[in-house]
């Protein structure tokens, strides 16, 4: 699961992708629900972000008894949560910036780069798709990719470490109903990834196989933010049901 960003890239994506997050949350108000996430309102979104930035700086500095709910717990508290949130922002990209290389911390996808490395990238992709969220809930309905404005290198980034590096962990993988080799291939930054699902895992290699039941293709961005199911924007070539096979089969969920 390697990266083509740098360290500075992804922090600088982090940071923007929380600005985006807590502008877009403001502007839509903590009552108001997320129509990508439906049991979601702003609140419970910015309370979750907040608490996933909490517990990836301590895990980052070795502390894996890291408590969550005491996270939780400060953020209703709080007598301002956008405030909240911004704290926690600013303390996961210093301890990012602070962290030697060679530090040695808990990771938790397949082929994981070092540490730092991998908590940069993690918490630059977590951010921008809950930014999505965030948008989508100041729009009222499901953004277009034109509404997130994400860099393509970025994006196919992300589109790497989700079929690379989640899916291809069997845990949280319901079975599947039958085999299913999918090519996931990007308009514009030259990027395929083959992924066959058998027997209820995955397995994903970069490039594009010839005996695929369907291709999915379009933009880095569309493919980034429609695979994590943030926006509808896939062009299906071959099986016409390929990203309700994906979207019923895949189950990212956080366990921290």
């Amino acid at each position: 699961m390697p990266t083509h960003l740098s360290l500075d890239d992804h922090v600088a994506a982090l940071v923007h992708s929380g600005g985006v997050l807590r502008d877009a949350a403001a502007r839509a108000g903590l009552d108001a629900p997320v129509p990508t996430c439906p049991t979601w309102d702003v609140r419970t979104l910015v309370i979750h972000q907040g608490t996933v930035h909490r517990w990836a700086a301590a895990t980052l500095r070795g502390q894996d008894d890291h408590d969550t709910e005491e996270s939780r717990a400060e953020a209703e508290r709080a007598p301002h949560l956008l405030a909240w949130f911004s704290a926690g922002l600013e303390a996961l990209v210093s301890t990012i910036r602070t962290t030697s290389d060679d530090a040695t911390a808990r990771t938790f996808l397949n082929d994981a780069p070092p540490p730092r490395r991998f908590w940069a990238r993690r918490q630059a992709h977590e951010t921008t798709i809950h930014s999505a969220d965030a948008v989508a809930a100041m729009l009222g309905q499901w953004p277009a990719t034109s509404d997130l404005a994400v860099r393509p290198e970025l994006a196919a980034d992300g589109i790497d470490e989700l079929l690379c590096g989640f899916i291809t962990r069997r845990n949280g993988t319901p079975p599947a109903a039958e085999p299913l080799t999918m090519v996931v291939a990007t308009d514009d930054t030259g990027h395929a990834w083959t992924v066959r699902s058998a027997g209820g895992s995955f397995t994903t290699t970069t490039g594009a196989a010839e005996d695929a039941d369907a291709t999915l293709s379009g933009t880095a961005g569309q493919l980034y933010f429609g695979l994590w199911n943030r926006a509808d924007e896939i062009t299906v070539r071959g099986r016409h049901d390929a990203v309700e096979l994906w979207r019923s089969r895949v189950r990212v969920r956080w366990g921290g």
